[in-house]
């Protein structure tokens, strides 16, 4: 399999982003810290209101990639066996046997559209294949396809009918992303490509060896250790039971975030600085990648809420209170 310099790396990024500009306008940052979580090997939780082309991004994203692709629009009556699939009885040489009939998590994307309008026992089933890539039927654990990545998109607005996501199955996502509207330049863009002309397909840019190779060079970059201990120092400054909590951890948050978000942090600089043209990661990076791994997995308290703190102001204080040091 080919090895990458962060030059090639590079000319992916920017020939996958160069496709998806053809149908996405705008949301560049979005758009860069998703491909930064499948060169890093993380999946992605896509918040945003109605109309802002949350799957059209995902569906265009699995089209510019030679993947398989599959979609799941999640239910309140959406089983397990769903997403998984399940062992049928059949007839084999006069004889009954059972026989796996693998669901559509068998995909190198997969797109779990409206996560939160199927009830825990459901979501439940991603648990296992977001974090040790493979799922359990029976007495069989079968090893899902790779790359393996799941998008989830969840609507912010609409309440009835939804059951929040358990932490548990938070923190198996690298990042959040909230989508926000477009300018009105790019809303005026969009509207000009959608009422005027029909969008074609996408090409495929960039194959599934090529999207493997950039993942195993992330995972080999190299890292300072001061870089790795300024991760694991602002994770840390998220848990208020902390020696080293700064005054807004102690003040508005109820739990931090735990050892997985240190990780997320180092992978994420990893790839974000392979992007620039860097091998090695600094501090710069990984506060850039911050909020979107620690804005799902910083639980306020009532006092945030009632001086109208969300967590994410609570992390900007947090990334303006903790310093590098020299260690």
């Amino acid at each position: 399999m080919k090895e990458f310099s962060p030059e090639e790396v590079q000319e992916i990024y920017n020939k996958i982003s160069a496709e998806l500009s053809r149908v996405i306008v705008g949301q560049d940052s979005i758009v860069r810290l998703l491909l930064i979580s499948l060169f890093s090997k993380g999946h992605c939780l896509l918040i945003g209101v109605p109309g802002l082309a949350k799957t059209l991004l995902v569906k265009s994203l699995a089209e510019s990639l030679q993947l398989s692709f599959k979609r799941i629009q999640f239910t309140p009556d959406l089983m397990p066996s769903d997403i998984i699939g399940s062992e049928l009885l059949q007839e084999k040489d006069r004889r009954l046997e059972f026989e796996y009939q693998a669901g559509p998590i068998f995909a190198n994307l997969l797109l779990a559209d409206e996560i939160n309008r199927t009830p825990p026992k459901t979501q439940s089933a991603l648990l296992e294949a977001m974090q040790e890539r493979g799922v359990t039927v029976g007495q069989v654990t079968r090893a899902l396809p790779e790359p393996f990545l799941v998008i989830a998109t969840q609507n912010p607005i609409e309440q009835e009918g939804t059951y929040p996501l358990p932490e548990a199955q938070l923190d198996r996502f690298m990042f959040s992303l909230t989508l926000d509207y477009p300018s009105k330049a790019e809303e005026a863009e969009i509207v000009r490509r959608t009422t005027m002309q029909e969008m074609g397909p996408l090409s495929p840019v960039a194959s599934r060896d090529e999207i493997l190779a950039v993942q195993r060079f992330v995972l080999m970059a190299p890292v300072s250790d001061h870089v790795i201990q300024y991760a694991v120092d602002l994770a840390s400054a998220t848990r208020p039971r902390s020696e080293e909590a700064p005054e807004v951890t102690r003040d508005f948050v109820e739990w931090g975030a735990g050892p997985r978000a240190s990780q997320y942090l180092i992978l994420g600089a990893k790839a974000l600085a392979l992007l620039k043209g860097k091998l090695s990661p600094e501090t710069i990076e990984v506060r850039e990648v911050a909020e979107a791994v620690l804005q799902h997995r910083v639980i306020t308290n009532y006092r945030a809420t009632g001086a109208g703190k969300k967590s994410r102001d609570v992390i900007g204080a947090i990334l303006g209170a903790v310093k590098e040091k020299t260690y």
